[in-house]
């Protein structure tokens, strides 16, 4: 016990309330930037609380915001956020803390169920304004800084800026809701010993187009079959002028696939996927069908 407590940073320890001791600290999860613990400590009251770490300040800071805006609306839908702050003996090692699930292995959340209570989170406070075209800069410039520089994408950006999105965008008439922002199924998943009760967790959260979520269902790779956009639109209806609302997806999804691109720059078919979206989306709202090559380099990256 008491190394337990030593592992345990004293503002970490400080921050898990009415706590009498720690009983185990346990690594769950770790990414080259953070790494996941599970704290099981007893209460004053006898019961024990289990929480989760996730340490390293802004990604952290906005995981408690987001977390903490979804819990407001949604409380049963995600993780109870605890605090979030700086270690006392380490000003640059940062933590989250928030309660701990058990999951059910590779299972999907129950289509119905699980879009009932995302149809219920957006729905339940609106604000803020949509920047899609800003969002969609900062991931393609992430590419570069990944070290997968592509002059193909770069040739197709200015005609994607200039003309795709402000015909894609512009006629669109929405109240921005509150969304989730990295739905993919890596962050939803079904608590161990319920019947298929879901959360969701790792928020990137803010205030945009609803439809901005489906972007990240499309890629068969994340898991969200026809039977959940079915689920969801049964409850959200598609945004007018609805006859753009499959080549919307389509741009949403793009910020998605660039960021698998940055993260995997030694696998050149997440990139190829945006140039052909862009390529797709430039020919359905200009005309104009590119004649140059635009394959990606199978080497770029390595």
């Amino acid at each position: 016990m008491a190394s337990d407590l030593m592992r345990l940073d004293p503002n970490v320890l400080a921050a898990l309330p009415n706590v009498v001791d720690v009983l185990n600290v346990q690594e769950v999860a770790r990414s080259k930037w953070a790494k996941g613990m599970r704290v099981t400590a007893r209460n004053a009251d006898g019961t024990e609380d289990i929480s989760q770490g996730d340490l390293g300040k802004n990604a952290i800071m906005g995981e408690f915001e987001g977390t903490s805006a979804i819990h407001a609306v949604t409380p049963e839908f995600c993780p109870k956020p605890i605090t979030w702050g700086t270690f006392k003996h380490d000003n640059d090692t940062h933590f989250y803390l928030c309660t701990f699930y058990d999951f059910a292995e590779d299972i999907m959340p129950h289509p119905e169920s699980f879009c009932a209570d995302l149809a219920r989170t957006i729905s339940g406070v609106t604000a803020g304004r949509i920047s899609s075209q800003q969002e969609l800069d900062k991931h393609s410039k992430s590419d570069e800084r990944a070290g997968s520089k592509s002059k193909v994408l770069e040739a197709l950006l200015s005609a994607l800026f200039d003309k795709v999105i402000p015909r894609l965008l512009k006629p669109l008439d929405i109240t921005p809701a509150l969304i989730h922002g990295d739905l993919w199924y890596g962050n939803a998943s079904v608590v161990e010993g319920t019947n298929d009760k879901a959360i969701v967790y790792d928020p990137a959260a803010f205030y945009g187009h609803n439809e901005y979520e489906l972007g990240n269902w499309r890629p068969a790779r994340n898991r969200f079959t026809k039977e959940f956009f079915d689920a969801y639109h049964s409850r959200v209806p598609k945004s007018n002028p609805v006859d753009d609302y499959d080549d919307r997806l389509k741009f949403y999804e793009m910020r998605f696939n660039l960021n698998a691109a940055a993260l995997l720059p030694n696998q050149p078919k997440y990139l190829q996927m945006v140039v052909d979206a862009i390529m797709e989306l430039n020919k359905t709202f200009t005309g104009c069908e590119m004649q140059d090559s635009h394959e990606i380099d199978p080497g770029q990256g390595k």
